[in-house]
């Protein structure tokens, strides 16, 4: 577990004005992925519970765009350098260093968790424990959004990230794996990727039992 965080951490931390300038558009240009981040917070402002962790928060931008939908919005990232910058780009919003299984965050305490491809380059076989800690802090009825790269294979697929080793999942395998986890899916959506690799893009709305 901890070779391949460390390889990634270190990645992130290779390029994030690369990529804090690739996504500073605040999903302006992705209107599907839009409108379920949109949705997740109307769900998560019904909850009564705004509190809501961006988990692989990246340059902040998305824990930005919680905020300004009405949410009580923190990030968290496995990559310090991502950390500084979200926190110099939002003064106004908190950021901490975090390893998305180990959150620092109390049982039950969150309406919402927000996950928007942090979970791509974590390997098959360790998806259900990440899994289960983002459910750990979620109160009851609170929600999961988790965004990945799908794909029409009966199994997870490696594939060489631009940043670094990621993997594309068959949706329905996907979708087993929240439910085992105690989460019942409500929504997904399924739209053309929005780059070369060819994957899906895939999003899951998912409300703890």
């Amino acid at each position: 577990m901890m070779e391949h965080q460390d390889e990634t951490r270190a990645a992130y931390d290779a390029v994030v004005e690369l990529y804090a300038s690739l996504f500073a558009d605040r999903l302006e240009t992705r209107p599907f992925t839009r409108a379920m981040v949109g949705t997740f917070a109307e769900l998560v402002r019904g909850t009564g519970n705004l509190r809501a962790a961006d988990v692989g928060c990246g340059p902040g931008h998305l824990t930005a765009m919680l905020h300004d939908l009405e949410l009580d919005a923190f990030g968290l990232d496995l990559s310090p350098a991502m950390i500084d910058h979200a926190r110099r780009a939002h003064p106004a919003l908190r950021f901490d260093e975090a390893r998305m299984e180990a959150l620092p965050v109390e049982d039950c305490a969150l309406g919402g968790v927000l996950a928007h491809y942090s979970m791509i380059h974590t390997p098959p076989g360790e998806l259900p424990a990440l899994l289960a800690e983002q459910v750990r802090v979620l109160a009851p009825g609170g929600l999961l959004l988790v965004s990945f790269f799908a794909t029409d294979r009966p199994e997870p697929v490696r594939f060489d990230h631009k940043v670094a080793p990621a993997y594309s999942w068959p949706v329905d395998r996907f979708a087993e794996l929240l439910a085992d986890a105690g989460l019942t899916t409500s929504a997904r959506l399924l739209h053309d990727p929005a780059s070369e690799r060819g994957f899906l893009d895939a999003h899951l709305l998912a409300r703890r039992q």
